[in-house]
């Protein structure tokens, strides 16, 4: 990864159709919080239509302001529930290759 390149992480959370919507809601605040915080460029959250898959794909402007972010007691104050909640969290760092307007 080039020093000078934002950071891209893609979270893929499995859940089951019975509690998608109660991932989704726990995602949106963790959402907020990460707004708020230094290094912060965006994020989207995606539903799958079978109700099974939740992505987060957030962007930050380096890796240490991804990892203090994700180290904030705030932030993992309701990490239990969301691993209560979720079958499968599968996050990753990735490079973007091809982006097209």
């Amino acid at each position: 990864m080039n020093a000078d390149e934002d950071v891209t992480q893609i979270t893929i959370v499995d859940t089951e159709p019975s509690t998608q919507t109660e991932v989704l809601s726990l995602m949106k605040a963790r959402a907020h919080f990460m707004a708020a915080q230094p290094g912060f460029i965006s994020i989207n959250l995606y539903r799958s239509q079978d109700g099974r898959r939740v992505i987060n794909h957030v962007r930050w402007t380096d890796n240490d302001s991804l990892r203090s972010a994700h180290r904030s007691p705030e932030f993992r104050d309701q990490w239990s529930k969301f691993d209560k909640l979720a079958d499968d969290i599968d996050p990753h760092l990735y490079e973007a290759t091809c982006s097209l307007p």
